[in-house]
């Protein structure tokens, strides 16, 4: 953490077109970072906290964080996410590897880079497969994991300015990724022109991002945190897009994959020929009312719904006498515990496979985070499950848990107990 508590900054324009500040939805109140886990010698300290609030533009449609936190507070030396750990993110991934191969006749002569490449999750796959990559990771223990994993990586944050860099020495991208990674920039302009710099003139640009229409339809209001600055339609990345000179030439939808992703598919207008399903998509949303405010305004008094019921079910198991853990240390179970008011009187403790995560504290809530093995060891009665989008992995993972009597509760988009 650096120096001092940094100041969350109001945003006075839209981080995409420039137009008007966006137009207040959603607030969670003020939250600490939701990756910033506490050590144990550091419990004394109190968690700082910061406005955590939701907006729309009413110019170009984008939903927006209306204040902004440091991009180097955020994704600091101590970043805890490592992509590896999660089994259906890999699986998920080395598909789209297999895909690109063969659909863009990759071979030992081409360049993939991915921005935001983390441990090298994904790109590894190309490199077993003889095919050039580059990662760019700006956070220091993933772009380490990547290295060690044989991924060159580059340690810094993708923008026009690294990709100008990039084509001077030489290189220009056949294929360039960008997975999870949109929502998380603050300057938007700056990282997609470096997509334009960068890319060959008959490449493509696949970004995967959850798409706020999941997000609205589902309750997803635990996506939300100081890292991600911005939460995407197809609308919305049209904008943005066209405003450097690409194309939205296709999309596709996961609706298992973080409760709802998209990936958009871009090339230099140029080259652009657009199928099907990029009609498709805006006019589902256009029909799903994402391009007004009126499908928002109301959005708020649907989260307020879901945390009531949750608290509400939570002292209801407590005051039986039952015992309840959660799973998943991952940004969005911090959001949901501090913006909800749960902490350690209504649950326990949280387990996370990854084992960067483990021995340390959520922010706010202050719920240790254990190895899984403290299920078994411990058996409390039900299991609040932080990481519901990944909810099939982790049930599968915990048969012998359920299996012991132990129960799961989903929290979105309404609570349930399995």
């Amino acid at each position: 953490m650096s120096s001092g508590t940094p100041a969350a900054t109001p945003v006075t324009a839209c981080r995409s077109c420039g137009g008007p500040a966006p137009r207040l939805f959603l607030s969670l109140g003020s939250t600490p970072i939701a990756n910033r886990l506490v050590r144990a010698d550091g419990l004394d300290a109190t968690d700082p906290s910061f406005p955590l609030e939701v907006g729309f533009c009413e110019a170009c449609t984008l939903v927006q964080l209306t204040h902004e936190l440091p991009a180097l507070e955020i994704f600091d030396a101590d970043y805890p996410y490592f992509s590896s750990f999660s089994d259906m993110l890999v699986r998920h991934s080395e598909k789209h590897v297999i895909d690109l191969i063969a659909s863009r006749n990759l071979g030992p002569d081409s360049l993939v880079v991915e921005v935001a490449s983390n441990d090298g999750y994904l790109l590894k796959a190309f490199v077993e497969r003889g095919i050039p990559v580059l990662g760019i990771e700006p956070t220091p223990g993933p772009a380490a994991a990547a290295r060690a994993a044989g991924v060159p990586t580059r340690e810094e944050f993708f923008g026009a300015e690294l990709a100008q860099r990039l084509v001077a020495e030489g290189l220009k991208a056949d294929v360039i990724i960008a997975n999870n990674v949109m929502a998380h920039v603050p300057d938007l302009n700056s990282f997609v022109e470096g997509f334009r710099i960068l890319l060959a003139d008959d490449g493509l640009v696949d970004v995967e991002n959850p798409g706020v229409g999941a997000l609205l339809a589902h309750t997803e209001f635990d996506t939300v945190y100081h890292e991600h600055f911005c939460y995407f339609s197809t609308i919305a990345v049209q904008s943005l897009m066209r405003r450097h000179g690409l194309e939205l030439v296709g999309v596709e939808e996961f609706a298992e994959l973080h409760g709802g992703t998209l990936r958009w598919s871009m090339q230099h207008a140029a080259a652009a020929k657009p199928t099907a399903s990029v009609d498709s998509v805006l006019g589902a949303e256009h029909d799903a009312g994402l391009a007004t405010f009126d499908r928002y305004a109301t959005f708020g008094d649907d989260v307020r719904a879901v945390q009531q019921d949750l608290v509400a079910l939570l002292r209801g198991l407590r005051a039986e006498g039952r015992t309840i853990a959660a799973y998943g240390a991952a940004a969005k179970g911090a959001t949901l515990l501090n913006s909800s008011g749960i902490t350690t009187d209504l649950i326990d403790f949280v387990v996370d496979r990854n084992t960067h995560k483990q021995g340390r504290y959520i922010p706010g809530a202050r719920l240790p985070i254990l190895d899984p093995a403290a299920l078994l060891e411990r058996q409390p009665d039900y299991l609040l499950l932080l990481a519901w989008n990944v909810k099939k992995e982790i049930m599968a993972q915990q048969e012998e848990y359920a299996a012991h009597g132990g129960r799961f509760i989903v929290p979105v988009p309404r609570p349930v107990v399995l």
